[in-house]
């Protein structure tokens, strides 16, 4: 552990650095922090903060910047984790009570890249672990309707339903009825299997079955693809330290890969993984950062990430990945009861 003094020299220098992405020296500390040490002292103690890894000297200055070991210091032992109210009402007032649990999921995504300026990542539950509980029909007019599919941990799928004449509310609902009667309890990485069991009993019952069965099908695929939302992706744009094209090309590919999410934090190959708590994970590779928090739906596991260089707001973003992460927790909560 350091002493006081140096825990207060390498928190400023820290915060500054992420604030600036200019390399810290000890005049500035001095100066701006009002710290009430001499700068030769600072000097000197900033000498032994390199010595021990947690600082670097770049070549173009003679500040110094924090290493990644000194990022996963202060975000251990140095880091405020309280969340900004402001922050608090705006997650609360946007994860609204009302829309459906997939909209929360995909808008808190849009939130977290918009409120941090960098890229969120979210995984939602996997849906192919869960059963089909009961599909809703909901008629908008005489040729068209809305299917809400849920299932036993509150993920939902909609399908609306738009035909000709052949087609009438009576065919869907005919249809749906015997969808609820033969798939309820199906697990849904079962479901695209079981539907073709049963397509001869909906050729006996509706006629025209092989529209409605195939709208009905697409609906269920939809279930068994990756549920991982992006956001923010051009804010990496902004970041001094991905100007080079190759960094951000590597980047984009990075964002395409929905198993690389699943696996992040998983396993100890050349990823560095410090754990602030149960549920909040930091991942360093290269110079960039993944933040993640996890969250809960029945039996199901999600999670939300926010993707920027090494130099981020650890203070903020963590707060708001938790604080986040929580009210998404609430939400499926009350859906499900």
């Amino acid at each position: 552990m350091l002493t006081p003094r140096q825990e207060l020299i390498l928190k400023a220098i820290v915060e500054e650095f992420i604030k600036s992405a200019e390399p810290v020296g000890s005049k500035m500390l001095v100066e701006k922090y009002n710290l009430d040490y001499s700068s030769a002292t600072i000097r000197n103690e900033m000498n032994y903060l390199e010595q021990i890894d947690l600082l670097e000297k770049t070549h173009t200055s003679s500040g110094r910047v924090p290493s990644t070991k000194g990022y996963r210091y202060y975000v251990e032992h140095l880091m405020d984790k309280e969340v900004l109210q402001e922050d608090k009402y705006e997650i609360q007032a946007l994860l609204d009570n009302n829309v459906p649990i997939d909209d929360v999921i995909q808008r808190s995504c849009e939130i977290l890249s918009n409120m941090t300026n960098l890229t969120s990542v979210v995984l939602g539950p996997d849906a192919n672990k869960q059963t089909l509980a009961h599909i809703k029909l909901f008629p908008l007019d005489n040729n068209s309707a809305v299917a809400v599919f849920i299932t036993d941990q509150g993920h939902t799928e909609n399908k609306t339903f738009r035909f000709d004449d052949r087609i009438t509310i009576e065919d869907i609902q005919t249809c749906t009825n015997i969808l609820n009667d033969r798939l309820i309890g199906t697990p849904i990485s079962d479901i695209v299997e079981k539907m073709n069991e049963i397509k001869p009993i909906l050729a006996h019952s509706v006629k025209r079955h092989e529209a409605l069965f195939n709208a009905f099908m697409q609906a269920f695929v939809k279930f068994a693809s990756e549920n991982v939302y992006y956001s923010g992706a051009s804010n990496m744009l902004y970041q001094p330290e991905f100007a080079d094209i190759e960094k951000m090309r590597n980047i984009m590919k990075m964002l395409e890969d929905s198993k690389l999410w699943r696996s992040l934090g998983n396993n100890d190959n050349r990823l560095k993984l410090t754990t602030t708590d149960d549920k909040n994970q930091l991942v360093w590779f290269d110079d960039m950062a993944v933040v993640s928090s996890k969250f809960r739906v029945g039996d199901e596991e999600g999670k939300l990430m926010v993707l920027g260089p090494s130099r981020m707001d650890y203070n903020r973003i963590v707060s708001v990945l938790d604080f986040a992460a929580e009210f998404i927790e609430q939400q499926f909560s009350k859906r499900i009861k």
